[in-house]
This record gives structure tokens, C-alpha cells and sequence, in this order.
């Protein structure tokens, strides 16, 4: 095994390993991370076109693909000049920063890629701590230099400045940089040029970015930061080693979390090779490998010499800021098209889940069915619903709700930074919205034709705000938010302004009894439609609830006359998705997840207790 003795400012006795470079991507959310993998990819000359077919070649989730955004970090390998370089693409949105904060610690230096014409954004700065905070040595790629709107001498002025806000040394503040369109194909130490190939960067990883330290003495140390899994051989331990050796078919133990040694046995193991992994017999430090064979496994364990066993410090992320209450789906309509309907296989696949998303959290709530699911963000949870209803589950689903903390006497609640891109006609209504729901401006700045303007707000501000926003603003403003900090709790957030339409009878939706509602509200269903008592049928145009009867057919009589019929035109109906669903919805309203159809419904289905439940609560 090569090695190289390397200067560190961590372990300046040990030596580094110089065929080898673990790089993690991480950049805000569409900078270009999954793209420029592709590029790598290509460039490599290590595959057949064939082998890479399609764009963004490593988001191969189907909700990745239809989303365009990455929800899981992925391990591939290439090869440049005889080194291996293992690389880390890792999800942009910040709901999914659990993710990149366990998959840095395999990391020894970092890709930090940043949009030549949108600069330094919330999630940028999210990543970029996490990289300082882990010690890795970063590489800055100005991308998207081909853009019209591109300005990236101040975009690299602009992260020289995140740096040293974010409390960087010297050493980490004076970092190598390069300009790069992924798209093209290019990368450049001149921001004039517009050609070539990615060669440069491939280089500047190889010198600036150094190799993983190797201890030869020490004992086998492995964190598991990563769970896979296989019908043939059941879970896969993915980390990469600290010290030591791992050997097929070798004992080891495994720590757990609650401090105990569990012997085991790795039955398989495999490295990291192109865009898949191979069999191997052994794993030095250094290496990003996979073990199969140890039952019950679970991120943040150690894999551990048996003779000499010395867990590695456990994982840690971030708390949850949201909370949502699960349940099975209870509607009149159940069972249509889900094949997983009870609590037991709720909570079997809520579990199931635990085991490799990190920053999730699952408690049963006592003395009900239900079970309290908390997260990073609506789209970190409405992923996982959205996954868990493809698989053919049946749920229901409450109002998502921040999460709370105490200290001492005060109550505090999350704050997030909001960064908002609007045309400058169009920020009236960003500006009266925001501040509807308790956001401050912080800073207000011009990109070209846009405005940009960063707000502090509470994160119940948040909940249905984006939604809201691009209806003012027809479409054209960009949102992205990140957590900020924990603060006292503020007054009341304005909710929504619109009661709904609740049916008060079950049956089938017709076009005459829709008619006669269309006009006072915005309907959610159509013709043909099956509604229940108590399902929400649309949005009242005034700011009380109406029950409605959308099943009501025109009477028949025997006297006709021309002219006594017209033609029934009805409006599109207003269909959610699941994202504007779980905005949409009051604390007395429940949004129904079936693989087939999204509803929206009361909690309390009869008119007679909703009223009863009213007069009880006043």
C-alpha cells in the first residue's frame, strides 16, 4: 500500500495513503452537483457511452428523477493518473442535511460548488460549516460560468467572505478555486476561457485534496455512516475505515448505542469501483468499503478489533425543527387501493426507515394509534410519505407543526433564514406576505432584473408561505430557506384566510351539483369524483366553513321548455400536491395518502360532532 508522509494539522505524525482521495460534492440545491458527477463520469475514460446514458446519472430514485433534486447521497469511484478517487454527491436541499452531515465523515476533502450567477445561498452556507467543522480540505468550483448572468469574480469574493464568517483559519481560508460549466464540460484556472475539458479540477484534486491518514498500528476502526440493503444478504454497513485492516470472513465486534460490544462476522465485503461496488478480500485504512453479515447494524456503530476494541465518537446531526402526526387512513374510502392498511404495518415501515435516516424521528403516541414523525422540513417528511404511498401504504396525515423547545422559564422556536428572487414589480406582495407571518428583512439587494431579499423568520411562518408567494407573484419568484437559530417565541402566525367546502353526504360528484358551487368557491374535485360526508370539496371564497351536498342532481319533470336547460361548464378543479396538501390543511383537517388519490378531509367526518367538538372547546 502506497504512502505518502503529508503534512496535517490533525495527526502530523502519521502518514497519508497517495493513491487514494475521498471527496465529498456538497452545494446548495440546482448548483450543479449531480451534473458535474456526470461530467467526471464521462471524462474519466473509463465507460462505455452506453454505461452513462441520460443526464444526472446518479439520481436513479424515481422521486429524483421526477423532482430533479438528489434525496440520497451516493458512492461511486473513478480513476485519474493512477489514483482512485472515491466520490460522495450529496443531496443540496437542506431538509436532507442529516444526510451530508454523516456522509462528511468519510470525507477528507471537499468539492464546494457554487452557481457563477446566484452565489453563495443558504444551503451553501449549511454544507460549507459542515465541511469546516469536519476539517476538510476544501476546493471551491465557481460553475455555471456560462451562464448570461454569470458574475463569478464577486461570487468568489462572496465565499471568501463565507469563509471567514464561518470561522476559518488561515489555511482553509486561503483555498484553491477553479471556473467550470459541468454542462459543457470545461474547467478553467482563466474565467475567460470557454473550452476544454475537466482536467484541471481532476488535478487540483489530486494535489490540493490530500490522501486518507494511516495508522498501520492501530486497530480495525470502522463508523458506519451509511445502511444499504439486499434481499440476498439482508443489511450492508457502508463507512470508511479509520485504522486498521478488515478481512472477509474475519470476527470483529460491533458497538452499539447503548455502549455494548456484539460479536460478529464479515461475510462479505466490497470497495467502491466506477459506478458500482466489487468483491474484495480486504479493506485498508482509507477505504470506503461495504460489509454484509452484521445483524442488526445500525448507523453510528464502530466496527472494532476484537482483541482491541475502540469505538469511534457516534454520529450527530442536527435535531428536527417539524413534527406531523401519522395514522392509519380512516376514511369511508380505505382500503381501495392500498395493500398495507394497519397501524402494525405503519409502524413496521416507520421503523424501517429509522434504521438509515438519521435525522428522523418516530414516537408513539400514548393511548391513541397514531405515531408522532419529526424531520428536518416539509420535504424531508413529504418524501417520505410519498415513497411510503408508492410502496402501497394507506395513511393519514396531520398538520405539520414546528417543534418547540424549553429553557428554563422560556419557550423557544426555530427561526430560518428565507432568501427570496423576484422581479422588482412583483416584491410588493413578498414583502406583505412575509411579513403577515412575523418575517423581518434583513437585507435587500439587486441581481439583474431581480430583486433579492433575505428575511429571518419563524419556521411556522414558513408552512404554506411558498405556495401563497408564487400564486402573487404568477410563478417567478425562487425561494430557499435554512435553519437560523433557536429564539423566544413569537405571537400568533396568521393561518389560512379561506374555510373550505366539507360534503355533507357520500356518493359520486355531478356536474349540476358542482355548478352551483363553482361560484362561490375554487372545488378540488370534478365530475365523477367519489366524495364522503366530511371530505373537503374546494375552498370557500369567505372565511367560514360551508357543508355542501356536490352529489346533488337536477330534479326531472314533465314539463319541458327550449332554453330550460343550458350547458354546464365547469372550472379545472384545483388539484394539490402533496407538498401543497400538508400546507393547505388546519389543525381540524387530515390529508388522506393513498397510492392512488390525495384527499383532503376533517378529522371529525359528521357535521353533529364537529359541532358538538366546537361548543365544547368554546
Amino acid at each position: 500500500m502506497p504512502v505518502s508522509s503529508s503534512d496535517s494539522s490533525e495527526t502530523p505524525s502519521l502518514p497519508r495513503r497517495s493513491d487514494i482521495r475521498n471527496i465529498a460534492i456538497i452545494a446548495h440545491v440546482d448548483h450543479g452537483k449531480t451534473t458535474l458527477v456526470d461530467c467526471l463520469l464521462r471524462q474519466s475514460g473509463q465507460y462505455r457511452a452506453s454505461q452513462l446514458s441520460g443526464e444526472r446519472i446518479l439520481d436513479s430514485n424515481d422521486l429524483e428523477r421526477e423532482r430533479g433534486i438528489t434525496i440520497l447521497a451516493k458512492n461511486i469511484a473513478v480513476e485519474w493518473k493512477g489514483t482512485k478517487i472515491n466520490i460522495i454527491d450529496t443531496p443540496g436541499h437542506a431538509d436532507f442535511g442529516g444526510e451530508v452531515e454523516r456522509v462528511l465523515r468519510m470525507a477528507d476533502g471537499a468539492l464546494v460548488l457554487v452557481d457563477a450567477a446566484e452565489g453563495s445561498m443558504p444551503q451553501t452556507r449549511f454544507v460549507l460549516s459542515k465541511a469546516l467543522e469536519a476539517r476538510l480540505r476544501p476546493v471551491v468550483v465557481v460553475n455555471k460560468i456560462d451562464r448570461p448572468d454569470a458574475r463569478p469574480l464577486e461570487v468568489l469574493d462572496e465565499i471568501l467572505g463565507l469563509f471567514l464568517e464561518l470561522g476559518a483559519d488561515d489555511e482553509l481560508a486561503d483555498f484553491p478555486f477553479v471556473y467550470a460549466s459541468s454542462r459543457e464540460g470545461f474547467a478553467t484556472h482563466d474565467v475567460n476561457v470557454r473550452e476544454g475539458t475537466m482536467e484541471p479540477l481532476l488535478n487540483l484534486v489530486l494535489e490540493k485534496i490530500p490522501g486518507p491518514t494511516v495508522d498501520p498500528d492501530a486497530p480495525l476502526r470502522m463508523l458506519v455512516t451509511t445502511l444499504d440493503w439486499s434481499d440476498y444478504v439482508g443489511r450492508i454497513a457502508i463507512g470508511r475505515l479509520d485504522s486498521g485492516r478488515l478481512i472477509k470472513g474475519s470476527q470483529v465486534v460491533r458497538s452499539t448505542a447503548a455502549g455494548t460490544f456484539v460479536a460478529a462476522k464479515v461475510v462479505g465485503l466490497q470497495v467502491f469501483d466506477k459506478l458500482g461496488k466489487i468483491d474484495a478480500e480486504e479493506a485498508t485504512a482509507g477505504d470506503i468499503c461495504a460489509v454484509s453479515g452484521l445483524d442488526n447494524v445500525e448507523i453510528g456503530d464502530t466496527i472494532c478489533d476484537p482483541a482491541d476494541p475502540r469505538p469511534l465518537p457516534r454520529l450527530t446531526v442536527d435535531e428536527p425543527t417539524l413534527n406531523m402526526v401519522f395514522g392509519v387512513n380512516s376514511s369511508p374510502l380505505a382500503g381501495r387501493s392500498g395493500k398495507y392498511m394497519t397501524t402494525r404495518h405503519l409502524r413496521d415501515r416507520l421503523n424501517k426507515e429509522l434504521e438509515k435516516n438519521v435525522a428522523l424521528r418516530v414516537e408513539p403516541i400514548e393511548g391513541s394509534e397514531q405515531f408522532s414523525v419529526s424531520g428536518r422540513g416539509l420535504l424531508h417528511l413529504s418524501v417520505l410519505i410519498e415513497t411510503i404511498r408508492r410502496e402501497g401504504y394507506e395513511l393519514s396525515v396531520g398538520k405539520p407543526r414546528v417543534i418547540l423547545h424549553r429553557e428554563g422559564d422560556k419557550v423557544l422556536e426555530p427561526f430560518e433564514t428565507l432568501v427570496v428572487e423576484v422581479p422588482h414589480d412583483k416584491l410588493g406582495p413578498v414583502m406583505e406576505l412575509t411579513g403577515s407571518r412575523r418575517g423581518q428583512l434583513v437585507h435587500m439587494g439587486n441581481r439583474g432584473d431581480f430583486a433579492h431579499a433575505v428575511f429571518s423568520i419563524p419556521a411556522r411562518g414558513l408552512i404554506g408561505l411558498r405556495t401563497r408567494v408564487l400564486n402573487a407573484t404568477q410563478g417567478t419568484a425562487i425561494m430557499h430557506h435554512r435553519f437560523e437559530a433557536w429564539r423566544p417565541l413569537e405571537g400568533d402566525v396568521a393561518g389560512r384566510a379561506n374555510g373550505v367546502l366539507i360534503s355533507m353526504v357520500p356518493g359520486k360528484a355531478v356536474a349540476f351539483g358542482l355548478d352551483g358551487l363553482q361560484e362561490r368557491a375554487d372545488l378540488f374535485i370534478e365530475p365523477g369524483d367519489e366524495v364522503y360526508e366530511g371530505m373537503v370539496v374546494g375552498e370557500n371564497a369567505r372565511g367560514d366553513d360551508m357543508t355542501v351536498n356536490p352529489t346533488r342532481e337536477k330534479k326531472l319533470t314533465n314539463m319541458r321548455a327550449s332554453g330550460s336547460d343550458r350547458n354546464i361548464l365547469l372550472k379545472p378543479p384545483r388539484r394539490m400536491s402533496l407538498e401543497e396538501a400538508l400546507e393547505y390543511i388546519e389543525d381540524d383537517e387530515l390529508v388522506e395518502v393513498t397510492p392512488d388519490v390525495i384527499r383532503l378531509r376533517k378529522v371529525l367526518l359528521s357535521e353533529h360532532d364537529r359541532k358538538r367538538h366546537g361548543r365544547q372547546k368554546s
